[in-house]
């Protein structure tokens, strides 16, 4: 046997192990269902960066799911924002596929700016994930959010107000607009049991230097606020984030359901008679569908959207402005778009 062949049996033999550690048991259950009732043959995109969960994330279904690994496609997208340690996360990534038997797509950012913005990684990561499942007619999309991630994005959401939509990310089951499945089966597992895993079956990963630092918001609330706050609670306050973003999401479908009942929006138009006696969650819903409905041409901010939900729960013909494109009319009971 030579070296490269005593290297692919080794990762393999881990990953059964990580595979033994992390079974489907421990998986978030709703992607677990998803998971089984697909079909066989479509592909199963992962989206890959070489750290710690994405790795026990490619791992683990690699192990718990045989009949897959055929079909399994690990995603990796460079960045470019570390140079030479970004070529070697690539690197690192392809000698596991290989070791592994698993296809792998590396996409590389030639536009990266010098200094970037987390939202502007995240969208050209994305932009490259949902370019190479277009190609594979893939529609599943595995992420590796582990249940820190839960109270992170929930702290850094509270920051900016967001509702229940926003407060439930990330979900384990997200369907996105372009009919892609996000799923996320290891948002029950935290951190530290992930790190346990690897250690323990001698599985190294990549890390990223860049989390060290406190550019990003993210990074921050990490290293400075999410340490803090579990100190501070005496508990699991892990668990407990990860509890109430479950009941949060509860919540965000049952509103999402009852103003699908209500079928106030038409054509471009919100009929108010549908809305009456709905609690006040259900007509700001109402209002940012018809924002998303009515097209690109509406500039509104906070507080105009809160005096336009004013406006429609009297009912009073009026009109706001949207900006330099367009008008909200309120008249005769209707909301409706009109053109400058």
């Amino acid at each position: 046997m030579t070296r490269e062949q005593r290297s692919d049996s080794s990762w393999r033999a881990k990953a059964t192990w990580v595979g033994a550690l992390l079974p489907v048991t421990r998986w978030h259950q709703s992607v677990v269902a998803v998971a089984t009732r697909r079909r066989k043959s479509a592909a199963w995109c992962v989206a890959f960066s070489g750290g710690a969960d994405s790795l026990a994330l490619l791992l683990s279904l690699w192990a718990n799911f045989p009949e897959r690994r055929e079909r399994l496609v690990a995603l990796h997208f460079n960045h470019r924002l570390r140079g030479r340690a970004a070529d070697a996360d690539a690197k690192f990534c392809q000698k596991i596929c290989r070791a592994l038997g698993v296809r792998i797509r590396v996409g590389v950012w030639r536009a990266a700016p010098k200094k970037t913005s987390e939202a502007e990684a995240r969208a050209a990561r994305h932009a490259f994930f949902s370019r190479e499942m277009q190609k594979l007619k893939a529609r599943q999309l595995w992420l590796a959010h582990q249940q820190d991630d839960i109270a992170e994005t929930m702290l850094m959401r509270l920051a900016r107000g967001s509702g229940t939509g926003g407060l439930a990310a990330p979900r384990p089951v997200q369907a996105m607009p372009d009919r892609r499945l996000h799923l996320r089966p290891l948002l029950t597992v935290s951190k530290r049991e992930i790190l346990t895993v690897l250690r323990r079956t001698g599985v190294v990963w990549r890390e990223d230097a860049t989390n060290a630092g406190d550019d990003f918001f993210r990074n921050r609330v990490r290293r400075v606020v999410l340490p803090a706050w579990v100190k501070a609670s005496g508990r699991d306050a892990l668990a407990g984030a990860a509890l109430a973003r479950e009941r949060l999401e509860e919540d965000d479908v049952a509103l999402e359901l009852w103003l699908d009942r209500l079928a106030a929006l038409k054509q471009g138009e919100l009929d108010l008679e549908r809305l009456a006696g709905a609690p006040r969650a259900v007509w700001r819903r109402a209002l940012h569908r018809w924002l998303l409905a009515v097209g690109p041409d509406t500039d509104l901010s906070r507080q105009g959207f809160a005096q336009l939900l004013l406006g429609l729960e009297t009912g009073r013909n009026t009109r706001f402005s949207l900006g330099a494109a367009a008008f909200a009319v309120i008249r005769d009971g209707r909301l409706t778009l009109k053109k400058r």
